[in-house]
């Protein structure tokens, strides 16, 4: 049979071999083929370049596009979660109106436009994702990506510059690959499952600060009275008060409000809070690998356990100071 156009019907299916000369006979040729499964069928990739048909030449013999393999090397799955927040900076530098989208309470259009632009990446990667913005897609996949595409968009909209991209890939073993990017200031966050956790390449290490009466704590909310802190503060994204917990930039974090924060906040920084040697739990002392859009946790993160349990004990029982031990009022001030 030879291709007197660049495609070509052979066993029943339809090939494209676009480089091909017309008039070239197929047995003339070396066919290279690369099989792949997919959901309920397999798509075979016909091409005749030797080092060209890995996933280049595809136009699938099934119904729809074919479905990439999820990167099954720590360091790829990672460079899939940076592209992923490459890409959301890229389309957050082109948007001009960061403002309410007008869909819910607390929605804005930076986060549907961030959304969009992580998700396509991360399914064009072979991975399914959990996003806040837009649920669970492709949970069938080896990998589910637990996503956030824009953590703190409420300070992005005001111009304040503590914002964040927050991604944790999850596969059967739990979270492997954490990355967190401010992207308000290009730094970078990750940590990989038993690898430690990195700032832009640099090592990090929480500050070891054992009692409540001298730590930082940031919170997300306002927990109704003084805990025992030294200071607080309320900056407004929870993956990046985590990562400033294993960074040592603060000495704790607490969620106030209950059960307010879903898996996307506080996953990728819990991994890198763990990886970084600081100590993470729910408040409550449920597991915080859930993985469907209604779950809800109260994260509690420390540099020491000490101070973990410290700072939980405080929250559940109250807290009553010395005379004259209670810090002056500024201190206790948020910024």
């Amino acid at each position: 049979m030879e291709v007197q156009r660049p495609a070509a019907s052979l066993l029943g299916v339809e090939i494209d071999l676009p480089r091909l000369a017309e008039g070239v006979a197929l047995d003339e040729v070396t066919l290279v083929v690369h099989m792949k499964a997919v959901v309920d069928g397999m798509v075979l990739e016909l091409g005749h370049i030797p080092g060209h048909v890995d996933d280049g030449h595809c136009e699938a013999s099934l119904n729809g596009p074919a479905v990439a393999s999820p990167p099954v090397d720590d360091e790829d799955l990672l460079d899939a979660l940076g592209a992923a927040a490459d890409a959301v900076s890229a389309a957050l530098g082109r948007l001009s109106d960061w403002g309410p989208a007008g869909t819910r309470p607390g929605q804005y259009r930076s986060d549907l436009v961030a959304d969009e632009a992580a998700v396509d990446v991360l399914g064009a990667a072979g991975l399914g994702v959990l996003s806040e913005e837009s649920g669970l897609m492709d949970d069938d996949r080896g990998v589910l990506v637990v996503l956030d595409p824009l953590d703190g968009s409420t300070n992005a909209a005001h111009g304040i510059p503590w914002f964040a991209t927050s991604l944790c890939a999850v596969d059967e073993g739990g979270p492997r690959v954490a990355l967190v990017v401010d992207q308000a200031r290009g730094v970078r966050f990750h940590a990989i499952r038993g690898g430690g956790a990195r700032r832009d390449g640099g090592e990090m290490r929480p500050s070891r600060r054992r009692e409540l009466g001298d730590a930082v704590v940031a919170l997300s909310g306002w927990p109704g009275r003084h805990l025992g802190w030294r200071q607080y503060r309320v900056l407004g994204a929870a993956a990046l008060d985590l990562c400033a917990v294993a960074g040592g930039v603060v000495d704790a974090y607490l969620e106030c409000d209950g059960d307010s924060l879903g898996p996307w906040d506080y996953l990728a920084g819990a991994l890198i809070c763990r990886e970084a040697g600081a100590a993470v739990a729910d408040a409550e002392g449920r597991d915080l690998v859930v993985l469907t859009h209604e779950a809800r946790r109260t994260p509690v993160a420390a540099a020491t356990p000490e101070l973990l349990r410290a700072l939980t004990r405080s929250r559940w029982e109250g807290h009553t100071t010395a005379p004259g031990s209670r810090p002056e009022a500024s201190e206790r001030k948020t910024s």
